[in-house]
């Protein structure tokens, strides 16, 4: 991010959320369109969401660090990684670009611009469901930054094309995403109501595994042992 003042980085985020959100909400709607069949249905939304994931990181990295996600940049500001002054003008980014992403899937499908899901996703399993999602997401990007910083934009997509699968609530562990999935009645939707149980199990999972991380990736300094003269 060296070089870049915060007005670009913040048009990097807001512009890569919505990139993103749109192509989450648009191979959501394209995918009902060409197929009743609900597993089908999914992987044509998994598959373009982790290749997006990939090229902007990749493009939009170097600007701002490529978060797309308040979660992610929670915890980059609470491990030092981004100016706490920062943290807030990235989140309302993210939201905005989200909403912006999910006005212009609609208009390219012919849709009203925005329209609340009624796709209710609530109840334990789907919050843990999200929780564990954001952990997991957290915790590839904190080692990555410790060990392969260039893989990052492989790990994140290939990490949230599996939590697609492997959550109950096909979850994309980011509450920028969340709320922006809430203004489409698409496949992809999420209802108003059920937005506070994802956000909260979205940041508490980010919490936990910026704690976890930071003990684990923290280098074990043996001790120096003085040889006893005789």
């Amino acid at each position: 991010m060296a070089g870049f003042d915060l007005p670009r980085r913040l048009a990097a985020e807001a512009l890569g959320t919505s990139l993103l959100v749109a192509t989450v909400v648009g191979s959501g709607i394209m995918a009902r369109s060409l197929t009743p069949d609900r597993a089908l249905a999914l992987l044509c939304n998994t598959l373009p969401t982790g290749a997006i994931l990939v090229v902007l990181i990749t493009i939009l990295g170097p600007v701002s660090g490529a978060h797309f996600n308040p979660a992610v940049s929670m915890a980059m500001a609470l491990s030092r990684r981004l100016p706490a002054s920062d943290c807030a003008w990235y989140a309302l980014a993210q939201f905005s670009g989200g909403v912006a992403g999910t006005v212009g899937a609609h208009l390219m499908f012919g849709l009203a611009p925005l329209a609340l899901s009624t796709h209710d996703r609530t109840g334990p399993a789907l919050w843990l469901s999200e929780g564990i999602a954001t952990f997991g997401l957290l915790a590839v990007i904190l080692a990555g930054l410790r060990f392969e910083r260039s893989a990052i934009p492989w790990l994140v997509g290939l990490y949230i094309t599996a939590a697609y699968w492997f959550t109950a609530s096909t979850s994309f562990a980011n509450p920028a995403v969340a709320a922006a999935r809430s203004l489409t009645d698409s496949f992809s939707g999420i209802s108003p109501a059920s937005l506070p149980g994802f956000i909260a199990a979205e940041l508490a999972g980010a919490g936990i595994a910026l704690a976890l991380t930071t003990w684990l990736l923290q280098p074990h300094v043996q001790p120096l042992t003085v040889e006893a003269r005789p």
